[in-house]
């Protein structure tokens, strides 16, 4: 006889709440899953949830949280602006749905842990998108670090070298405040690839940093620029620099050496590409190519660099998703997501006092002052 087939998993319902350009891509990424229902949109903007409702063919457009949460859904992808997913992750909790979150998670240290133990305390899982660490790239660094290839990571650097123009931080009101966007190249570009480094390197212990503005003072009150020496509880040493004033964009590189001597380095160049290991540095023989080949062209326009990371959107949707239905934890919790806003915030803070921020000093709740660039 022969055995008869497994039912078909139930299907999610899925809430994305806030229909801004990133909420494009968790619309991609759950329409191409198997049974998962976009249930709903909502958007302060009923017009705008409506009309992404139409375009998708997504059954209910709605105005609030609450409303829908009224769909008796799963889970709810959150991709409302910055300071606000605290509250919607704090409804969707009580409301007992699960939550996937854009990054990041919060602007304010405090305001992530409040979502971290509300999603613990209402026992539902909180995810947060950092899609880039579903590159085939940084899978392999961290790979050869987990079976000694590299070995514990000694030496660490990070470069986040990106062009904006004046126009990018002026389509948006909310875009370059300290009230609204959190910060600036560190919160809103640079926090993918902290959120890598840490992967990579370990927990941290000390941040030293500074930030400036030195194309977008006319345009942003936040930094356009930033360096950083991060210390790890290992011992490692890591350096970061961020910017958004290059002209042009020379993408993102990211380097680790291991305690074997080991190094391995990815490149993302241009940016919104798949990052490509660019540094292949094991047992006396180096791989390398170009980190900027020529003739490709550097600067990509933004309106599609979401679109390009649909795919490792889709990845990590998918992890979230099969969380859920065998009851463990996502590859990337709220509890990791912190991680990388405890040490941009720390940067922040240490421009502003001129002096280390040690983590072991730090109470876990401290929310960490909007500082003054300069």
């Amino acid at each position: 006889m022969t055995p008869s087939a497994s039912p078909a998993p139930r299907t999610l319902r899925v809430g994305i709440a806030g229909c801004g350009a990133i909420s494009r891509n968790h619309m991609a990424a759950f329409r191409a899953l198997d049974n998962v229902q976009i249930a709903g949109v909502c958007d302060v903007d009923l017009d705008r949830a409506q009309a992404t409702a139409a375009a998708w063919g997504v059954p209910a457009a709605v105005a609030t949280v609450g409303e829908l949460l009224d769909l008796d859904l799963d889970l709810v992808s959150v991709c409302t602006p910055h300071p606000t997913h605290e509250d919607v992750v704090l409804q969707a909790a009580a409301a007992g749905v699960h939550v996937l979150c854009e990054k990041p998670i919060a602007i304010e240290l405090a305001s992530a842990e409040r979502m971290v133990a509300a999603c613990d305390a209402a026992e539902v899982r909180l995810g947060v998108l950092f899609q880039r660490r579903f590159w085939p790239a940084a899978q392999r660094i961290r790979a050869a670090i987990d079976d000694g290839t590299l070995g514990r990571p000694i030496m660490g650097q990070c470069s986040v070298m990106l062009h904006r123009d004046p126009e990018y931080y002026s389509r948006d009101a909310w875009r370059g405040t300290w009230a609204n966007d959190g910060g600036g190249v560190l919160m809103t570009q640079a926090i993918h690839y902290i959120d890598l480094l840490q992967w990579f390197m370990g927990d941290v212990a000390e941040v030293y940093g500074r930030i400036n503005t030195y194309k977008h003072g006319h345009h942003i009150e936040v930094e356009d620029s930033a360096a950083a020496v991060i210390t790890f509880t290992s011992g490692a040493m890591a350096t970061l620099e961020a910017s958004t004033a290059v002209s042009p964009s020379l993408g993102v590189q990211l380097r680790v050496t291991g305690e074997t001597g080991a190094s391995a380095s990815l490149t993302e160049f241009p940016e919104g590409s798949d990052g490509r290991v660019d540094l292949w540095a094991v047992a006396e023989t180096i791989s390398a190519e170009p980190a900027h080949p020529e003739g490709v062209h550097p600067n990509v326009d933004l309106a599609t660099i979401n679109g390009q990371l649909i795919p490792h959107h889709t990845t990590q949707v998918r992890d979230f998703v099969q969380a859920l239905r065998d009851g463990t934890d996502p590859a990337i919790t709220g509890h990791d997501a912190t991680k990388a806003l405890r040490i941009l915030l720390a940067v922040y803070e240490s421009s502003r006092s001129g002096q280390p921020v040690r983590f072991a000093d730090l109470p876990s709740t401290k929310q960490t002052p909007a500082p003054v660039a300069g």
